[in-house]
């Protein structure tokens, strides 16, 4: 199946790589998004998320000619849903943005046209949420029109160079779908390609982020265990892993980003009954925060009143992406018990966070602090010299959660320097 026009329906994290990597490739894209800011950016071959790579890709799909923005979805040969899909306060999936996207394609669809779901989902959204709204065209899909579900299996951070070279697994309401899939993303996709059915692409994106949730609670449980027992965990973890058949994941403030910390909870909504253990994995990992809030506590010994400096909001080291990122929730944590809390995330700055003093450089984040944590592993942080931070601020007190600083080094420059999972010796 050839495609010579394709239009895609969501400009973020995995959206606007996506349309601007295809433009490269020679196939003219329509980028759909709803948010006028973003749309008068691209117009100007600006991109307003970061990611490495991203900005020179974009610039170059609009000045070829082959990427356009729009508001709504024209017609195409193929359409590529890549909207967001959060979940509720009570960890249910949010599928309105998904609906709203195959209904703005129905007007436009087309007998032969291809449409794409590649938006994480609950198992069956493509057969029971997209399917049924694109057939009120009258078109069946599977006979009249292509149907298929793609999951994105990116790194961010990474997400240019994994979005060609990694396998990609697309699933088909029938198995001329599927196919079509591979014909569209052949275009760039230098990784396999494998073909399966719609349901078991979307288990497969659910399963591969709940494998990493689960493997990442039990470290944090170590971590809890090792400062309960005057264990360093990181040491543990090391020597651990050196048998031959076991590969423990580090531990962390918890667990963030908009896959690991929601796709598990797709699965526990779709069938309670079949996942306890994947629902106390979510519990431990959403728990973590809470964790390095009773570290704190013991450092400080009181925490109203005292000044805190955050270093990093972001969900993981060297990206802007916060959502669901743990160290907000400390943020939040903090606040809530009275600290005057100043935070530094150098990859967006600006970022509001209820109660929360965001500045714009580390001297203004540690300037009167008591308190310094590092709660993301950010380069620029890790590689921070101890005697320069000590310059900078009051405080001789440091908490670092990602195991990122040496502490003989932070010794020598005068700090007591505690580590998430390293308890002290009775």
């Amino acid at each position: 199946m050839k495609f010579e026009h394709i239009c895609i329906i969501g400009l973020g994290y995995i959206g606007l790589p996506t349309a601007s990597t295809f433009a490269t490739h020679g196939i003219r894209v329509t980028g759909v998004d709803n948010n006028p800011e973003v749309i008068h950016a691209l117009q100007q071959g600006k991109v307003h998320i970061y990611e490495p790579g991203l900005g020179e890709v974009v610039a170059k799909a609009v000045a070829s000619g082959n990427l356009r923005v729009s508001p709504k979805p024209v017609e195409a040969d193929a359409f590529i849903i890549a909207v967001p899909t959060p979940f509720y306060e009570d960890k249910k999936a949010d599928l309105s943005f998904v609906r709203a996207a195959a209904e703005e394609v129905l007007p436009v669809l087309r007998e032969g046209n291809l449409v794409v779901l590649e938006s994480t989902s609950p198992p069956l959204t493509t057969e029971k949420v997209v399917r049924p709204i694109l057939e009120r065209s009258g078109l069946v899909a599977g006979k009249d029109f292509k149907l298929a579900y793609s999951p994105e299996r990116v790194l961010p951070g990474q997400i240019m160079k994994e979005l060609i070279e990694n396998a990609r697994v697309i699933g088909g309401v029938d198995r001329a779908s599927a196919e079509a899939g591979r014909d569209l993303y052949g275009t760039f996709v230098k990784g396999d390609i494998l073909l399966t059915d719609a349901t078991t692409s979307e288990m497969v994106k659910l399963m591969e982020n709940t494998y990493r949730d689960v493997n990442i609670a039990i470290a944090n449980e170590f971590s809890r265990l090792a400062d309960r027992f005057g264990v360093d965990i990181w040491e543990a973890i090391q020597i651990a892993n050196r048998h031959p058949r076991v590969k423990i994941l580090n531990p962390g403030p918890g667990v963030g980003g908009h896959c690991i910390s929601v796709d598990p909870w797709f699965f526990v909504e779709a069938a309670p009954d079949l996942t306890p253990l994947i629902h106390t994995a979510r519990n431990v990992n959403d728990s973590q925060p809470e964790f390095v809030i009773k570290i704190i506590e013991h450092l400080l010994g009181e925490v109203k009143g005292k000044r805190v400096a955050l270093l990093g909001l972001a969900f993981k080291a060297n990206v802007d992406d916060l959502r669901e990122s743990p160290a907000i929730e400390v943020a939040h944590l903090l606040v809530k018990a009275g600290a005057v809390v100043s935070a530094y995330e150098p990859y967006k700055p600006d970022f509001p966070v209820a109660g929360v003093k965001m500045t714009h450089s580390l001297p203004e984040a540690v300037v009167d602090s008591d308190l310094v944590v590092l709660l993301v592993g950010h380069t620029q942080f890790k590689e921070l010299d101890p005697r320069q931070l000590a310059a900078m601020t009051p405080a001789r007190l440091a908490l670092d959660t990602v195991n990122g600083w040496d502490t003989a080094a932070w010794q020598t420059a005068g700090f007591k320097l505690a580590k998430l999972g390293k308890g002290e010796k009775e």
